[in-house]
């Protein structure tokens, strides 16, 4: 294969972007640094954030620290949380879209829909939102090695693939990769709206096809019985937008795909709300010491 090291960073809301951080520095502790080795990173939801981190030329060992430091706040700030619809609502909606939907592109199509429809109760907040994701990211300009940041045109549900070619500002794509129907608004970008690329597949792990070794960090992954609140609780997922169907399709391909998701402990720390922002510390603090251990798993042919 032309490529070697892809990394692919799925979604997880606040716990699962500092579990992310967290993994790939015990990584790098431990000798196996995903910073300097991949070739390709591709972000979805909090996993854009994620990548952004990953590509911004920042050590491991720093990244992890900015995790576990208190954000800086402004004197006199006063964060307001944007407004959007009560949580139990719009997972109700989802479960409702999912149980109707026909397709994966049918399901697309319809979240959209449903977060052009929310944008009349919260689209009022879409700047401060974008405010909000800026500050997270390291640097405001693109990386030069590659990254791919998963969204969805909410109009028609196909998959958008931002990258530093595509014309659009990396906050405007990380806003929209992260932007939840009903949650957050729906991001403008070029006249068209985009929603969370979360809604295809937590992971879309199939965009690092062609690489010879595929690293899937899963926030998500692994999980059995009641999914967690604050992420695409029971979202139907179609055979191919599912992490299975698509590390195998990797693997038919001729990629050495290693995946991990969260440990018991990890899956502890993260809790049942991962949008919980008191999740962050703790989460990071246990994929770290996950990382460390799964080092030895993470081997490149």
């Amino acid at each position: 294969m032309a490529h070697n090291v892809a990394l692919v960073l799925g979604g997880g809301g606040a716990a699962g972007n500092a579990w992310e951080i967290g993994v790939i520095a015990g990584l790098a502790e431990a000798g196996v640094d995903l910073t300097q080795a991949a070739d390709l990173v591709v972000g979805t939801s909090a996993g854009a954030t994620a990548a952004a981190q990953v590509r911004s030329g920042i050590p491991a060992a720093a990244l992890l620290a900015s995790v576990l430091s208190p954000p800086i706040q402004a004197a006199g700030q006063n964060p307001v949380r944007p407004p959007s619809l009560p949580m139990a609502i719009v997972f109700e909606r989802m479960r409702a879209i999912g149980a109707a939907a026909t397709s994966a592109a049918d399901l697309q199509r319809a979240m959209g829909a449903f977060g052009l429809e929310s944008d009349s109760t919260i689209g009022s907040g879409a700047a401060q939102r974008r405010a909000t994701v800026a500050a997270r990211l390291p640097s405001p300009q693109w990386p030069d090695r590659p990254m791919i940041v998963v969204a969805l045109d909410a109009q028609t549900g196909e998959v958008a693939a931002f990258d530093r070619d595509s014309g659009v500002e990396l906050a405007d794509a990380v806003t929209a990769s992260c932007a939840l129907p009903g949650l957050v608004p729906t991001v403008s970008i070029n006249g068209s709206r985009y929603i969370d690329g979360g809604v295809r597949s937590n992971e879309n792990a199939d965009l690092a096809s062609g690489y010879a070794n595929v690293v899937v960090l899963a926030p998500l992954g692994g999980r059995s019985g009641t999914p967690p609140e604050g992420q695409f609780e029971g979202l139907r997922r179609f055979p191919g937008a599912d992490l299975d169907s698509q590390v195998e399709a990797l693997r038919k391909q001729g990629s050495h795909v290693t995946v991990i998701t969260p440990d018991a402990d990890s899956r502890a720390a993260m809790g049942m709300n991962q949008m919980d922002s008191s999740t962050r510390v703790p989460s990071a603090h246990a994929g770290f010491a996950q990382g460390k251990q799964e080092a030895t798993r993470v081997t490149f042919g």
